[in-house]
This record gives structure tokens, C-alpha cells and sequence, in this order.
């Protein structure tokens, strides 16, 4: 019995060990870097982004793994990260949405952002709408002063929008067609759900400076796609962490505390101070301290067995023992 209680503490000391202090944090997904505040590991990053990436494998084989964006409408594949402390964001794709290559004319719900979350719909996004009803939705030309201060626009759709007239990859396509076109600036993904109720489809883009390439010259040119902005939290815990030892920022699954990560290791400051040694030395002391006491009590009590054998089992007659009797 003792011994089945021992291996049952020594199993049960082993496991917390290996679950608290093995937290091993992926730095990519496919082709786009995981830093801090994201991670696709639980344990990882910030908790303030807590189960709201995940890293799919591709249906092709021959493809790369998919990051996705977690939602309240859905899962949605990220096409770009950035992690500038002035500008992060990361950039999804909606399937939902019109392209040139694949227009939509029954497109399903678009991307719900969740308000609680850190992410938020950027100002740098553009969203057109199409074969909107003219019963519902005010469609009507925007006066050019909207483009500087739209706050003080109203809520119409704009139907001579520079995007309408230049769609990106083919620009002729609503001339060419029945299709119409306004352009609306929501500020939240809500609006634009609210728009499609009246709506058949809708197209996101979001703004890019040119690149070398393009031939940038600041300015900035539209591309397919939705830019959801989010907060990189300042922590001087965090720099520590990476810049003492090169660990990973990373918190407690359970009270969501920080943690620096140390190579399967856990610190509270960073990696050099070697707390994450200490503490794994204190367990380990612990765990002999309670080894050796267990040992002797089960040795103690093998000892009291043995010698309960050896009792003769002679009768002790009048209640009085005989020196052939006598245990001591």
C-alpha cells in the first residue's frame, strides 16, 4: 500500500513538473512570424490574445500551413502580419468577398470582429457595395470634402467613388457590366453587415504605401483585402525576458500571470537571473525530502511485519509471559 501511494506522489510530482514548465511557443506559421503579442500557442504571447490565432494545415500538399483569424462569424486566412509599434496589423481575406477572379453575386455573412478583443477595423480600409437597393440605402455622390473629414458626411453611399471607377485588377468591370457600385466607410464590421442586408456584395480593400517596385513615391496604392489593426501591450517585463537570455514572453495558463519562457523553462523575470533554476532545484529537494521520508516510513513498517512473524505463537497463560515468549 505504501509503495502504491509513493509511486502514485512520484507520478503526480513528475506530471506537475513537465506541464508547468514545458511551454513550447511556435515563431511561425507557413511563411508569417509569430511574435509577441500573438501566438498560436496557448501559454504564448499575451493573454490579451488568447485563442484568437490558429495554424491550419493547408488541403494542398504541396502548400504551406494557413494562419487563421478566429471570430464570432468564423475563422479567416491571414494574408500578412506587421508588428510595428506604430502601425501593427495584420491584413485577412474574406471568401465572401467580390474579387475580380471570383465575383460573388450571393455572398455569405462578412467577418464579425469581436469588440471585446484587442483588434480593431483600421481607418485605411475602403469598402464598395454592390447592387445596392435604392430603396434602402442613400446612394448618391459624396461632396470632396467627405475624403478629409468624413465625420461631417452623412451616412449616403457614394456612387462616383474613385474605386468604383477603378477596380483593382479590372478596372472596367462595373462599366462593362449592370453592376453598380457605391462606396461606404464604416467603422465597424457591423455597418457592413448592416449594409448587405440591402446589398448583394461587397468588396473589401485596404491602402498600402508603394513599394520600390511599384514605384513608390508615398503614395499609396488599394489591394484586395481587410486591415484589422491591434494594440502591441508595453511591457518592461517582456523586454526584459527577451533581452536577458533571449527568452519568450509568454503568461500562467492559469492565472494568466507573465512568465518568461527559458527553453522548457519557466522565470517570472528572465532567463539570466536562473529563478527558473531555483525554483526547479526547490521542487527538486522537495520531491527527494518526501522520497526519504516515505522510504523510511516504509521501512519502518517492514520491520514491524518481520518481527510480528517471528512472535511464537505460544499461549500466554494467567496473562504472564515467559522469557520463551517475550518480545523484548
Amino acid at each position: 500500500m505504501a509503495a502504491a501511494s509513493l509511486f502514485f506522489l512520484l507520478s503526480t510530482i513528475s506530471f506537475s513538473i513537465s506541464s508547468s514548465s514545458t511551454t513550447s511557443c511556435r515563431s511561425f506559421c507557413g511563411l508569417l512570424p509569430i511574435h509577441y503579442p500573438l501566438s498560436i500557442d496557448d501559454g504564448c504571447g499575451s493573454p490579451l490574445y488568447r485563442h484568437l490565432l490558429s495554424c491550419n494545415a493547408s488541403l494542398s500538399n504541396n502548400s504551406p500551413p494557413i494562419l487563421l483569424l478566429r471570430t464570432p462569424s468564423g475563422s479567416y486566412p491571414i494574408i500578412s502580419l506587421s508588428y510595428s509599434n506604430q502601425d501593427s496589423h495584420l491584413i485577412i481575406s474574406d471568401p465572401s468577398m467580390w474579387t475580380c477572379k471570383a465575383p460573388s453575386p450571393f455572398p455569405q455573412a462578412p467577418i464579425s470582429l469581436d469588440t471585446s478583443t484587442r483588434f480593431s477595423l483600421s481607418s485605411k480600409n475602403s469598402f464598395l457595395f454592390l447592387n445596392c437597393s435604392p430603396d434602402t440605402v442613400i446612394i448618391e455622390r459624396r461632396p470632396a470634402l467627405c475624403d478629409k473629414f468624413p465625420d461631417r458626411c452623412g451616412s449616403s453611399c457614394d456612387s462616383d467613388a474613385y474605386l468604383c471607377q477603378n477596380f483593382p485588377g479590372c478596372p472596367n468591370l462595373i462599366a462593362e457590366s449592370s453592376t453598380t457600385c457605391c462606396s461606404y466607410f464604416p467603422t465597424a464590421m457591423e455597418s457592413v453587415r448592416k449594409m448587405l442586408r440591402h446589398c448583394m456584395g461587397y468588396v473589401g480593400l485596404y491602402w498600402r504605401e508603394k513599394e520600390s517596385g511599384d514605384g513608390g513615391d508615398g503614395d499609396e496604392v488599394a489591394e484586395y483585402g481587410i486591415r484589422v489593426d491591434f494594440e502591441i501591450p508595453v511591457m518592461a517585463k517582456c523586454q526584459n525576458c527577451v533581452e536577458k537570455g533571449n527568452g519568450t514572453c509568454g503568461f500562467d495558463t492559469v492565472t494568466g500571470n507573465f512568465l518568461c519562457l527559458c527553453g522548457g523553462e519557466n522565470s517570472t523575470t528572465s532567463c539570466e537571473d536562473g529563478s527558473w533554476k531555483r525554483r526547479v532545484s526547490a521542487v527538486v529537494i522537495a520531491v527527494s525530502a518526501t522520497v526519504a521520508s516515505f522510504a523510511g516510513l516504509a521501512g519502518f513498517g517492514a520491520l514491524i511485519c518481520y518481527l510480528r512473524k517471528m512472535r511464537p505463537n505460544k499461549v500466554v497463560t494467567g496473562g504472564v509471559q515467559s522469557n520463551e515468549n517475550r518480545l523484548f
